[in-house]
C-alpha cells in the first residue's frame, strides 16, 4: 500500500490539514484500520469499489464521499485496485466550505454527496492539487472558525481540560459549547477532548523508551489509573496496549 499526504495552498492551510493518496499495491488484501481524531473529511474514489465503515458502507469509481468525525476506529478493505484521494479538514473547518447539515448528523458515518458538491473526476485525474486547491478556493464561505479558541486551548492542555474550564476561558457556556460542537465538529467537547487526550497517549506510547511504565504514562496524559487508560485505547483502536 502506498500512502502519501501533501499541504494545500497557504491560504487554506488554516482550513485543510493535507490532502492524502491511498493506492494498493499487488500483495495488497487487508483492512486497513484508522483511529478518531475529530476532524470530517472528504474522499473520492478513483479505484475499485472499496468497503469502509467496517463493510457498512460501498464507495464506488467516480463519486465523492464525506466523512463525519469519527468516536471510534474505522477498518477500510484495500487491494491491489484501490485508489483514493481525501482531503483532511481541520475540526469544524467543514462549514467554512460546505452549507450542510449539523456535523453530528454525520457522526461515524460516510455519505455520498450529491453531484454539484463533488469532485470532478476527470479533472482529479489530470491534476488533483491543482483541481483541489482550485475546488476550495472557490468554495471558501468564511474565514472565521467559531470554536478555534477552544479548540487551541484543548490542543494545548493535551484534551486535559474540564468542559466547565473550557467555558469559563472562552467567556460561553457549557450548554452552549456542547452545541456549538455539536453543530460544527459532530460529537460533545468532552469527546473532542478526550480523542485529543488519547491521541497524546498514544504518541507517548510509540515513542517512549521501553522501560517507562505504562502507568507513569496514564498519570501524565490526565487518565486515572493504568485500567483507564487501557480502555481508552480498546475503544479508540480495537486494539491492546501491546498489539499498537
Amino acid at each position: 500500500m502506498e500512502y502519501k499526504e501533501i499541504k494545500p495552498y497557504k491560504e487554506l492551510s488554516p482550513f485543510i490539514h493535507s490532502y492524502w493518496e491511498l493506492k494498493g499495491n499487488e500483495p495488497d488484501r487487508q483492512w486497513e484500520r484508522n483511529f478518531p481524531d475529530g476532524c470530517a473529511g472528504l474522499v473520492i474514489n478513483l479505484g475499485d469499489t472499496c468497503i469502509t465503515d467496517n463493510g457498512l458502507v460501498s464507495m464506488e469509481f467516480g463519486k465523492t464521499y464525506v466523512v463525519g468525525a469519527m468516536t471510534s476506529f474505522k477498518d477500510s478493505f484495500i487491494d491491489s485496485n484501490t485508489h483514493l484521494l481525501g482531503v483532511c479538514f481541520k475540526p469544524a473547518a467543514f462549514a467554512n466550505f460546505y452549507d450542510y447539515m449539523p456535523q453530528n448528523e454525520l457522526t461515524d458515518n460516510t455519505v455520498e454527496l450529491e453531484k454539484s458538491n463533488s469532485f470532478d473526476a476527470e479533472k482529479i485525474l489530470k491534476d488533483p492539487l491543482n483541481h483541489f486547491n482550485q475546488f476550495f478556493t472557490d468554495r471558501i464561505k468564511s474565514k472565521k472558525n467559531l470554536l478555534q479558541s477552544v479548540i487551541n486551548d484543548i490542543h494545548s492542555s493535551k484534551g486535559q481540560l474540564s468542559i466547565y474550564e473550557l467555558s469559563i476561558r472562552n467567556y460561553t457556556t457549557v450548554r452552549q459549547l456542547e452545541r456549538n460542537f455539536k453543530m460544527y465538529i459532530g460529537i460533545s467537547p468532552k469527546e473532542y477532548s478526550n480523542i485529543i487526550r488519547f491521541q497524546n497517549a498514544l504518541s507517548i506510547i510509540k515513542n517512549s523508551s521501553e522501560n517507562r511504565s505504562f502507568s507513569d504514562i496514564a498519570f501524565e496524559c490526565g487518565f486515572y489509573d493504568h485500567s483507564h487508560l487501557t480502555n481508552e485505547i480498546k475503544r479508540n483502536t480495537g486494539l491492546s496496549p501491546s498489539e499498537l
